[in-house]
């Protein structure tokens, strides 16, 4: 498996066939959040580190998985909860 060098990339390995074939249902909350911060994107991008191509990639839901420390930074820097960011539809 290779992994990805970056340090805030949302995946650490590639997809499996299975991954890529079942969706998630994980539901991410970034766009609400940050309308509710009155924060864009590239401020987010800015203060955290983080790429504006990985924090794309969260807020479409296209991500199989979060790192820790982004999570972390983004509830950092949001001053928010991880509940805040992910859910899961009942």
């Amino acid at each position: 498996m290779t992994r990805r060098t970056s340090p805030d990339a949302p995946d650490a390995s590639p997809p499996t066939a299975a991954e890529e074939a079942a969706p998630h249902a994980i539901v991410v909350h970034l766009d609400e959040v940050l309308a509710e911060r009155g924060m864009t994107l590239t401020e987010l991008s800015q203060v955290t580190g983080i790429t504006m191509a990985n924090l794309s990639i969260l807020k479409t839901g296209k991500a199989r998985a979060v790192r820790f420390t982004t999570l972390t930074a983004l509830c950092t820097v949001l001053r928010c909860q991880p509940g805040d960011l992910l859910s899961y539809p009942d």
